[in-house]
């Protein structure tokens, strides 16, 4: 590999990573607003949606947004207000945002952390501090939080990563499995807990695996090969793990695999879908991708639906109205498994606010919104977050 090309790739890295930090740092305090968009639109028995928004790497801006179906108003920023007596606020680049029981778990990378508030209030209750984190998942009362283990750099000897295992009532680390190089998303399947390995620390040397770990020993019993730099997982009804795979950003393409869980073997190769970030509604699979070449210096965006009963794809583009036109760098994708609205968020320049758009099931767009800088992460509350003054 050349210096100049060397160089390109560590510059796409460091679009995903920051400086290794110990705590929340800066001095950016964010304003709270709340903007009505939605005209009270139902959303099923889904009350509400938290955004967690990652904010410029090393900026320490990441934030937390909501939306209330009841009143159609989207607040932005909300946690600052909510917790005047958190220093700095959530942190260097939200990562991931989840819940479980009545508590909101925001994994913060940067800061090295993983918050947890109450979900109808979004108050600080706990903090977890685990180095590198970027995903969580959970299961029978434990979290799982994958780690880079090691500092944020490109390294051609960073450490394996490993997966940390959470109690929830107590809020401490019980447990660590040691899994690939620089682990990503997870899903659980039965007993067994997928872990992506991205090895993306180690470029040009991607590790190209999925760790599986038995949970009930929490051990790594056996890695699946599956391609390189991988990074999003997604399980459908049927027992399929839908896995992407970012390629090199040069000769290797983006692509998607499909694992079936019952045998730990790759059963189908998608060549024609690049994937960025995935999500699965019913039997729908969302994928969109950004797919960027160090050879036209440009990114490469497509949106597609894939059926997982047939694992074809029964679309190209599901933003049926031309608005995806106006989507700069399409970056996160959600869906209302209530009403089948789904959402897609535009990073724009990555250190300006950010847009979120809503589209009705037939794609066409119902509502856009300003929200914090690089909207990323979505999670569907059936509890709605109280008012202040409650």
């Amino acid at each position: 590999m050349n210096n100049k090309r060397l160089l390109r790739a560590s510059v796409a890295l460091m679009l995903a990573v920051l400086p290794f930090a110990s705590c929340r740092k800066g001095e950016f305090v964010l304003p709270s607003t709340s903007i009505e968009v939605g005209g009270g639109d139902s959303g099923g028995d889904i009350k509400g949606f938290f955004l967690l928004n990652e904010g410029n790497m090393g900026s320490n801006k990441a934030s937390l947004d909501y939306y209330d179906y009841e009143t159609g108003i989207y607040h932005v920023n909300i946690y600052a207000e909510r917790n005047p007596g958190v220093v700095y606020e959530l942190g260097d680049v939200g990562n991931d945002i989840q819940i479980y029981g009545n508590k909101l778990y925001a994994v913060i990378n940067c800061s090295n952390l993983v918050e947890v508030m109450d979900v109808a209030t979004a108050r600080h209750e706990a903090t977890v501090y685990i180095p590198n984190c970027r995903y969580i998942v959970f299961q029978d009362g434990y979290a799982y939080v994958s780690s880079y283990a090691g500092p944020v750099k490109i390294d051609p000897t960073a450490r394996l990563g490993y997966v940390a295992k959470v109690d929830t009532a107590t809020m401490q680390i019980v447990d660590t499995c040691t899994v690939g190089y620089q682990p990503e998303e997870m899903v659980i399947a039965g007993n067994k807990l997928y872990v992506a390995n991205s090895g993306g620390y180690r470029v040009p040397n991607y590790d190209r695996t999925v760790s599986v770990i038995d949970l009930t020993t929490f051990t790594e019993i056996k890695k699946i090969d599956v391609a390189i730099n991988l990074h999003r997982l997604e399980l459908d009804r049927y027992g399929n793990i839908y896995v992407s795979s970012r390629g090199d950003y040069y000769d290797t393409p983006s692509k998607t695999y499909v694992i079936d869980s019952r045998t730990d073997e790759v059963t189908d190769i998608l060549h024609l879908l690049p994937n960025s970030d995935m999500t699965l509604a019913g039997d729908s699979l969302y994928v969109y991708s950004t797919e960027w070449s160090w050879y036209t210096e440009q990114f490469a965006t497509s949106y597609a639906i894939v059926d997982t009963r047939t694992k074809k794809i029964v679309t190209r583009n599901f933003i049926t109205d031309g608005t995806d036109a106006e989507i700069e760098v399409p970056y996160g994708i959600a869906v209302n498994p209530d009403n089948g609205d789904f959402f897609v968020t535009d990073a724009k320049d990555y250190v300006t606010p950010g847009k979120l758009h809503c589209y009705d099931r037939q794609g066409k767009r119902k509502w856009s919104v300003t929200t914090g800088d690089i909207p990323a992460h979505i999670v569907f509350t059936r509890k709605r977050l109280r008012p202040l003054d409650e």
